[in-house]
């Protein structure tokens, strides 16, 4: 009956097709015979005369032909439903019999893991809003138990449909455990993200922050290749090592020169939700995609694609890729066990791996002047007098940080890092590395003979562009990363943050900036442009480094050693150092409790400045002003702290300054 019933709906239209087609031609036969239709139905009415007796054949054989391919499609219009019904049963028959061999074979589970999430996805709630963003879902029919199979057409349900269901309804019911083992992982990858932001470091955790404060209800999701959620690297090199807590490796919660404990991740897992939830969460939220690497970018498409295969669509995307680690050449040329004796230190398993390095190596080499180097030499020289660890660091600069410091505060502080237990190889140029009993031997360039268990190559960072070749964007020759205007946009809704973005800046030109505090502004920045605010890059932000408790500094704009410079330079107090200036500002990270005010009239300070020549020998603190074309790009504090709405004032004038020794006076260096 079921079938009498569907034959007879597939074939009612053809009927009616058949009937309408016989009509036509009658009266098509009637004007091309005559001019008018009453003399053609005389001759039609008294025989062959005018033709009419071919009129009626040809008119005879259509219907019969109609009839004839009506029940040829009639019958083949059965006999593949009955066959397609008989595989659908056949198909639930055995699924029952499956069922019934695991439930006999395997304790069916009273509360399956993850079954919750998963029933959502199957049938979603016909009362949550269907967003946009995953119209594919949404559009998926709730009501069969059985996907539809490829080569089946998409028809609406008829009575052998509802049949079926009923037949699955009396069917044994699968166990729910093997629902949940046969999702595949890419279901729980979201297909849509309104916001995608590529890179999990600070850069895009700022841009997600900005986003959510200027849309409450934004979805946001955070791809990274990395297995940990967003977290801050500067305690990687700094005071992640002076920590007394054995475990710190694995708590990676460190005290701050105030003594007060922090983790280095932003927010714990509860502040993100999970990438499956995305889609259905009332309120949006962040969701962070661990160890997935993205490796395509269709700009046109509007998605991207990812290692293992899987595409998300965006509306908006953030690039913010951050670097690599460069390595040396002579490195890279040599064996495989000069290879596993090298740390290139970035990531949280690097430092993992270092700590446990330093605690059973006699000897470990860092190649490198530069804040990292710097800061992990002093690190690890602190640690040193205790184990007995040497620790050497050489660099091909003739002093420590010799491309930032000019040459006499370099000098200065090469004798700083000397005296915290580290040896010291200036102007070393590395020609080559081989490994000879048990031990790395660097070979230097004039002769010398270095050797040592364990190499740290702290060499500078290179911008990761992988994705420009199939996004089709542009990297700039000169500096490097993703070549953006002063919004940090790419294209119109494509924007670039942190280490990987060479942005315009309206004040010092074209640059790109490694540091935690330009990840932090231009991650959200672009947050805000991403929402439509549309504004420029006009903040300047700061970096700042640390040789132990006791010496460090401040910088903002444009630091050169190349560049003309002029220190003024005072003695320094019990204050002036970074633990007391953490103390003062209950952070350890310096930046976080930097505002973007702009600083207005400061009130100088009276005493007299006294400039570098006559402090050569005490660098306490001081301020030192980069000039180009006698104007200031950018200002070094050192040992100064809380002064950088100041320095960024000075710098976002853009004046020339006839004497710097009374600029110096705003910092009210000499105070005691």
């Amino acid at each position: 009956m079921l079938t009498c019933r569907s034959v007879w709906r597939k074939l009612t239209p053809l009927a009616r097709a058949s009937s309408t087609l016989c009509r036509q031609n009658v009266r098509r036969a009637g004007f091309n015979n005559g001019r008018s239709v009453r003399v053609q139905t005389a001759h039609m009415s008294t025989g062959p005369a005018g033709g009419g007796g071919r009129q009626t054949q040809i008119y005879v054989l259509l219907v019969g032909a109609a009839a004839v391919g009506g029940g040829i499609y009639a019958y083949q219009t059965v006999k593949g439903d009955q066959q397609r019904y008989e595989e659908r049963m056949a198909q639930m028959l055995s699924r029952s019999q499956k069922a019934a061999e695991q439930e006999t074979a395997v304790p069916t589970q009273s509360e399956p893991p993850d079954v919750p999430e998963t029933e959502p996805e199957a049938a979603p709630s016909s009362e949550e809003p269907i967003s946009l963003a995953s119209d594919s879902e949404a559009a998926a029919p709730t009501e069969p138990t059985e996907p539809l199979s490829a080569d089946e057409p998409v028809v609406e349900p008829t009575s052998e449909a509802a049949a079926a269901a009923a037949a699955a309804a009396e069917a044994p019911a699968a166990p729910l455990v093997e629902e949940v083992e046969s999702t595949p992982a890419s279901a729980k990858i979201p297909s849509h993200a309104p916001y995608l932001l590529i890179g999990g470091g600070t850069a895009s955790f700022a841009a997600a922050r900005s986003i959510r404060a200027r849309d409450p209800n934004a979805r946001v999701l955070i791809v990274t290749d990395e297995p940990d959620l967003p977290y801050m690297r500067p305690p990687l090199s700094k005071e992640l090592w002076f920590s007394d807590d054995s475990s710190v490796t694995e708590t990676l919660r460190f005290k701050q020169w105030n003594g007060k404990e922090r983790s280095i991740f932003f927010q714990p897992p509860s502040f993100y939700i999970q990438p499956e939830e995305l889609d259905s969460a009332e309120n949006g939220g962040v969701a962070v995609l661990t160890g997935k690497k993205v490796t395509h970018m269709d700009v046109r498409g509007n998605k991207v694609k990812l290692d293992d295969g899987t595409e998300i669509s965006y509306n908006k995307c953030l690039i913010a890729t951050g670097g690599v680690p460069r390595n040396l050449q002579a490195i890279e040329r040599a064996d495989e066990e000069v290879i596993k004796r090298t740390t290139l230190f970035r990531k949280i398993d690097d430092f993992k791996s270092l700590d446990n390095v330093s605690r059973n190596a006699k000897s470990i080499t860092i190649i490198g002047g530069g804040f990292m180097g710097s800061e992990l030499a002093c690190a690890l020289g602190r640690r040193s007098t205790e184990s007995g660890l040497e620790v050497v660091q050489m660099f091909p600069e003739k002093g420590n940080m010799g491309k930032v410091l000019p040459e006499y505060l370099s000098n200065w502080t090469t004798e700083k890092v000397k005296r915290e237990g580290v040896k010291v190889i200036k102007e070393a140029l590395v020609k080559s590395v081989t490994f000879k009993d048990d031990k790395l031997e660097i070979q230097l360039k004039d002769g010398r003979l270095v050797e040592t268990d364990h190499i740290v190559a702290a060499v500078g960072l290179e911008p990761n562009v992988d994705l420009a070749k199939s996004a089709g964007l542009e990297v700039d020759s000169d500096f490097g990363g993703f070549r953006v205007n002063a919004e940090l946009q790419a294209r119109s809704n494509i924007w670039v943050a942190g280490d990987a973005a060479c942005f315009y800046d309206i004040r010092l030109g074209r640059r790109r900036v490694e540091h935690h505090d330009h990840a932090v502004v231009s991650g959200r920045l672009a947050g805000e442009n991403m929402t439509g605010a549309n504004k420029p890059y006009w903040h300047q932000s700061m970096f700042w480094s640390d040789l132990g408790p006791d010496v460090g500094y401040e910088a903002i704009g444009i630091v050169d050693s190349s560049l003309p410079t002029v220190g003024v330079f005072a003695k320094a107090t019990a204050k002036d150092t970074p633990k007391a200036a953490t103390e003062k500002s209950g952070t350890g990270i310096r930046s976080e409790s930097e505002t973007e005010d702009t600083a207005v009239s400061p009130v100088a300070s009276t005493t007299p400045a006294a400039a570098v020549e006559q402090q050569r020998d005490n660098y306490g603190k001081g301020v030192i002003f980069y000039l180009r074309d006698k104007v200031v790009v950018g200002i070094i504090l050192w040992n100064v702290f809380n002064r950088m709405p100041i320095a960024r004032k000075i710098i976002k004038d853009g004046e020339e300054h006839a004497d710097l020794n009374e600029v110096a006076k705003l910092f009210n260096i000499h105070e005691d």
